[in-house]
């Protein structure tokens, strides 16, 4: 058994660091259930995917929720990094990809980020995406557990023919 009672009697500290943020969801039901935050900005259906055995339907799912903020909390990583390093750049996109992979102890995740900065060279981005990945705390808690895959896509910025 774990004794985690260090971290419930001083929750205020992490890795040297002050907890500025802290969060919390209860799930009920599991995958074919609903999730609920207290102050209730959020209250989502869960449905099991076809795809894995389930009925489908109008619901969410788990892995849909990590890529949202996966996606969302890279997103303004790399408004950070551009805000130290003083780059501009259009409007720009992460959409997160995560899939479900059976292996031999149960079931992993599979995650691909994929980040369009328009008006930087593919090398500018790639930098952008590469320092953001050092900051981000979804990165930080997958490094060394899940391979992120870091995708740059080129796109013409708004109105650009190309």
């Amino acid at each position: 058994m774990t004794d985690t009672s260090q971290a419930t009697q001083n929750p205020s500290t992490h890795n040297q660091g002050k907890v500025l943020f802290t969060t919390q969801a209860t799930a009920h039901g599991g995958r074919a259930g609903y999730i609920e935050t207290p102050d209730h900005h959020l209250g989502v259906k869960l449905s099991v995917p076809q795809e894995i055995g389930g009925g489908g339907g109008v619901g969410t799912n788990p892995e849909q929720l990590f890529a949202a903020g996966y996606a969302a909390c890279f997103q303004s990583a790399i408004g950070s990094v551009a805000r130290r390093e003083k780059v501009s750049f259009g409007s720009s996109r992460v959409t997160g990809v995560v899939g479900l992979v059976r292996d031999d102890l149960g079931f992993a995740l599979d995650v691909e980020l994929q980040i369009v900065l328009p008006g930087l060279s593919r090398e500018q981005a790639q930098h952008m995406v590469e320092e953001a990945h050092k900051v981000c705390p979804y990165s930080r808690a997958l490094r060394g557990n899940v391979n992120v895959r870091l995708t740059v896509i080129e796109e013409p910025e708004h109105g650009d023919v190309g």
